[in-house]
């Protein structure tokens, strides 16, 4: 090298731009667009995966963010290093020592950057590091760029995400601008320490070759084995599912196994296909080694104005029992559970939901989740599905509702022809923006249209039609005296014309019947507060008084609303306890009781309450089982109490209003803590609505022994027949990144066709790998 052209010049870092500043910047503005284009490789390794041989990426570094412009407006760019050396001669601009460059809001470290002008090629080495600006960083041993700074390759390559993501790789290829290539491919979103001994990390999958596309933000692993500790449990040829950092990406989600004696070993795999940024589709065929196979489908969208959720699931096969041995023809089975609620206007809605199933059984047998569930904007009972179609007005002052029913009951005694179709029902309250007397008045109207195709009680006749309208206002004012006395008069009156059709003989077929009753009456009651210390009491005698006409039954008038009628403390001081229209509470009333409620500072507390119902006469309208038929009421108790954080405690009682012999009862513990968590319920009833009496046992919760070990049961006990009709019992392993459960179930309960069965469940939950659509 001559003295004048192949000198090497050596720079400190403090008189970097000092010297010849015309020459320097402009190789550094090469440098620097060389540099982001293999900033843009690195970034392009933000993939989902982590590293063969199993190193883990270097901690990350923390680096303050540059400030907005980083001092280089007009994306300049900035380096500095213990050493640079031009060789004019090389054409070769070499950066050494604690390399350091800015651009564009990433840093760059690395021992060693070289450039080549002739060839185009820039080349990182030692340590290479990149920041982000949204904190993620990528490491690299060596990284090279081709003249075209559209393809490169990166040695000892690893990152770290979003999410915690991991990943490594033996090498990263950048193939173009959207698409990397990665081999020999570690991922996991779990901790990796080797100071602490965490040299394998809780899971991770282990591929031969991953491709990101960041166009699509997909990645394809190829030759894929997931591991748990290090320990190979699935291998997986080819799959593909999102890039972590896309918030929807089609994909495979996690697969969900189930060993029974029903349907054998089933295994479903569930895929999520994002159609468009409104749309998706996840399909989760079922495979069964003892029935055909079970395809469950879910398809949702959302609209500028609302939201469309339907589920389907469909099998061509034969009836089975709980053991799985087959009968009967070959025919298609199916169901449907659907909804959707749309915004007409600020305060019109409307929606509907459409539930059918071709089987009673279906869903228990291919273990359907998430059935009985709320769709819209009626609910159906446990066991029936409840297809609607309704639109809802409401305002600060207003509220209307319209809706069409039709309900399918599941159960042994259900008689589907002789459920009414409910088509339609209007409700709609109106509450005076102004005050009337000093108090509050509102208006209630509500109209329905019942269709019986068949009799309860003889299915050769039809049964019968009822039609029925009914309006009713109510005022109430409250008067709080100066010694703390709290009295709420209020008044109320109510009618009712009823059509009825199809009634049993002898006499007219059809009727048209019109009815009242008003009420007028007071709330009284008398809070009493003292401060002792830390804890608060408060002791509040209560009374209401109610006066209305004695009740007139007519029996023309069918009871389709109030068959289940439950009196306790929620409306042991309503006028009318009744829960529909077709009956109703009259008569004179006293209803008294007491609460009693201590508060601590620490947030602990509890109450009791003591009730009950006294009136003049006995009420035939009123059911035997509600305890409300008598004269003299059964007694109401109701405890709640939070002993401790996480702990509530609560039971109900409804105690026999002579012989003070327990008539229903339920209570509970629900429980939540870090170790611990879960409820425990007990339920007796003398008297059931469906005549048998009642008492159960029901379990449900986790608990860890150790910080990542611990137990799951939901267990179901019939107390009187001394028997378990369910018994989930299971294994649960769990840390930040993983949540496995293998689960024994077996449940005694017979349903026609279905017998006593057993199986065994594996869950399995995977940080950054969730599943949308179904849970179990």
């Amino acid at each position: 090298m001559n003295a004048d052209a192949g000198r090497e010049l050596r720079f400190r870092e403090s008189n970097l731009l000092a010297m010849r500043p015309r020459r320097f910047l402009a190789k550094v503005a090469l440098t620097g667009s060389a540099l982001a284009a293999a900033w843009a490789l690195l970034a392009a390794g933000q993939v989902s995966a982590q590293v063969n041989p199993p190193v883990p990426p270097p901690p990350p570094v923390k680096i303050a963010p540059p400030p907005a412009d980083d001092g280089l407006a007009g994306g300049g760019f900035y380096l500095e290093a213990d050493e640079l050396i031009s060789n004019q001669t090389d054409h070769r601009i070499e950066a050494r020592g604690a390399v350091e460059a800015r651009y564009k809001g990433r840093v760059l470290r690395a021992d060693q950057v070289d450039y080549n002008s002739d060839t185009g090629i820039v080349t990182a080495r030692g340590r290479v590091k990149i920041i982000n600006a949204d904190g993620t960083a990528q490491f690299a041993d060596a990284i090279t760029l081709d003249k075209d700074l559209s393809a490169g390759v990166a040695l000892g390559f690893s990152t770290r995400l979003g999410m915690d993501v991991k990943i490594a790789a033996a090498s990263a290829v950048r193939q173009s601008a959207d698409v990397t290539l990665l081999n020999s491919v570690v991922f996991t979103p779990c901790q990796v320490c080797a100071e602490n001994g965490q040299t394998k990390p809780t899971w991770s999958i282990r591929a031969r070759e991953v491709i990101e596309d960041k166009k699509h933000k997909s990645l394809h692993f190829k030759h894929a084995i997931i591991q748990v500790k290090g320990v190979g449990l699935l291998y997986l040829p080819s799959f593909w599912t999102a890039d972590p950092s896309a918030e929807r990406k089609s994909g495979f989600l996690l697969p969900i196994a189930t060993v029974s004696g029903t349907r054998g070993l089933s295994y479903e795999q569930p895929y999520y296909q994002v159609i468009s940024p409104s749309q998706d589709l996840t399909i989760a065929p079922q495979i069964n080694s003892k029935v055909n196979p079970f395809l469950n489908v879910e398809w949702r969208r959302r609209f500028y104005s609302g939201v469309v959720d339907l589920r389907a699931g469909y099998t061509y096969e034969r009836d089975f029992d709980s053991g799985g041995d087959r009968f009967g023809a070959l025919t298609s089975r199916s169901y449907i559970l659907g909804a959707g609620l749309f915004d007409l206007s600020p305060a019109w809605q409307w929606g509907f939901t459409a539930e059918r199933v071709s089987d009673a059984l279906l869903f228990q047998k291919y273990s359907i989740p998430d059935v009985y569930k709320d769709r819209g904007l009626y609910a159906a009972d446990d066991q029936r599905l409840i297809s609607q179609l309704y639109a809802v007005r409401q305002d600060q002052s207003s509220y209307l509702s319209v809706a069409a029913i039709s309900v399918q009951g599941l159960r042994a005694t259900d008689q589907n022809s002789a459920i009414p179709v409910i088509a339609p029902l209007i409700e709609g309250r109106w509450e005076a923006p102004w005050e009337i007397l000093g108090g509050r008045f509102r208006i209630d109207g509500s109209a329905v249209a019942l269709t019986q195709n068949e009799s309860v009680t003889d299915p050769t006749v039809p049964g019968v039609d009822s039609r029925r309208a009914t309006l009713a206002g109510n005022w109430r004012r409250t008067f709080t005296l100066s010694d703390g006395l709290r009295l709420a008069p209020f008044l109320s009156a109510r009618g009712d014309l009823y059509n009825v059709g199809d009634l049993p003989a002898p006499g007219s077929s059809t009727a048209t019947i019109a009815r009242g009753f008003g009420t007028v009456g007071m709330d009284i009651s008398y809070p009493l507060i003292r401060q002792q210390g830390s804890a608060t009491w408060i002791l509040e005698p209560l009374a209401q008084i109610d006066i209305s006409p004695n009740t007139k039954l007519d029996p023309r008038i069918p009871n389709e609303d109030s068959v289940v009628w439950e009196f306790d403390e929620t409306n042991l001081f309503d006028a009318n306890t009744s829960p529909g229209f077709d009956l109703y509470e009259g008569g004179q009333r006293l209803n008294v009781g007491g609460r009693a409620t201590l508060m601590l500072s620490d947030g602990r507390e509890g109450s009791l309450l003591i009730g009950r119902s006294l009136a003049t006469r006995n009420d035939p309208a009123i059911p035997e089982r509600t305890g409300l038929e008598t004269a003299l009421s059964d007694y109401i108790i109701a405890a709640e109490a939070t002993p401790l954080s996480g702990v509530n405690i609560f039971s109900r009682w409804r105690l026999d209003s002579s012989s003070l012999a327990i008539n229903r009862l339920e209570a509970g513990v629900d429980l939540t803590g870090a170790r611990a968590s879960g409820y425990v319920r007990y339920l007796q009833e003398a008297d059931s609505p469906s005549g048998v009496p009642i008492r159960d046992l029901d379990v449900k919760g986790e608990v860890y022994a150790t910080k990542h070990w611990g137990v799951t049961a939901n267990l179901i006990r019939d107390v009187l027949a001394d028997a378990w009709r369910r018994e989930e019992v299971g294994l649960v392993y769990r840390d930040d990144c993983i949540k496995f459960e293998v689960v024994y179930r077996r449940d005694d309960t017979v349903n026609r066709t279905l017998g006593p069965s057993t199986s065994v469940v594996f869950r399995l939950m995977l940080a950054t790998f969730g599943n949308s659509g179904y849970t179990r």
